[in-house]
């Protein structure tokens, strides 16, 4: 079910709001900041097993834990870091996680180093399948099956589906020119 009709049927109101937010202002919307795409793959790793709900609900607190998803300073955490994280009641203590969000950072890095930027290493394969991107995806990072894949792409405007054609939000992430409306 797409954000656009389960807003309308969310109860109670602090409810409603949370995920009104998100899917008004970010969900499907291209993100141009290398370490913004980091979070958001944080959050959606973060989210396997859970509801997106207990997730917005602690953004905050990754964005605390890591560094505000300082790609730099997370690749370089230390045990203790790993540690730190686990006690951290603002997050989703999963060992599992935490150890992919840092192995992740550093993909990123040498990704970086090879293309210029996350960003031109997922517009580099802009054209590509679900199917393809859970195989690369699978390939290049820790935890990233292939529902997290899916709603990572659809939530950065890569895939499309994020919201319903008729859908006031899709107009306006249509403005923006995400990749999947170029290719």
């Amino acid at each position: 079910m797409s954000y656009c009709s389960a807003i309308e049927n969310m109860q109670p109101e602090s409810r409603k709001e949370l995920h009104k937010n998100y899917h008004d202002n970010h969900y499907g919307f291209p993100i141009h900041n290398d370490n913004e795409l980091f979070g958001r793959l944080i959050m959606e790793i973060n989210q396997a097993g859970l509801s997106w709900e207990t997730i917005l609900k602690k953004e905050e607190g990754f964005r605390k834990a890591y560094d505000n998803f300082n790609i730099e300073k997370v690749a370089a955490y230390t045990e203790e870091d790993r540690e730190r994280l686990l006690a951290d009641p603002g997050i989703i203590r999963n060992k599992l996680k935490v150890n992919a969000a840092i192995e992740n950072a550093k993909t990123i890095i040498e990704l970086q180093k090879e293309f210029g930027s996350f960003e031109k290493w997922l517009e580099h394969h802009h054209h590509k399948t679900l199917q393809e991107w859970m195989k690369l995806f699978k390939k290049t990072f820790k935890f990233t099956g292939g529902e997290i894949v899916n709603e990572f792409l659809m939530s950065i405007g890569f895939l499309k589906g994020a919201h319903a054609e008729w859908c006031e939000i899709n107009g306006k992430i249509l403005k923006e020119k995400p990749m999947w409306v170029l290719g």
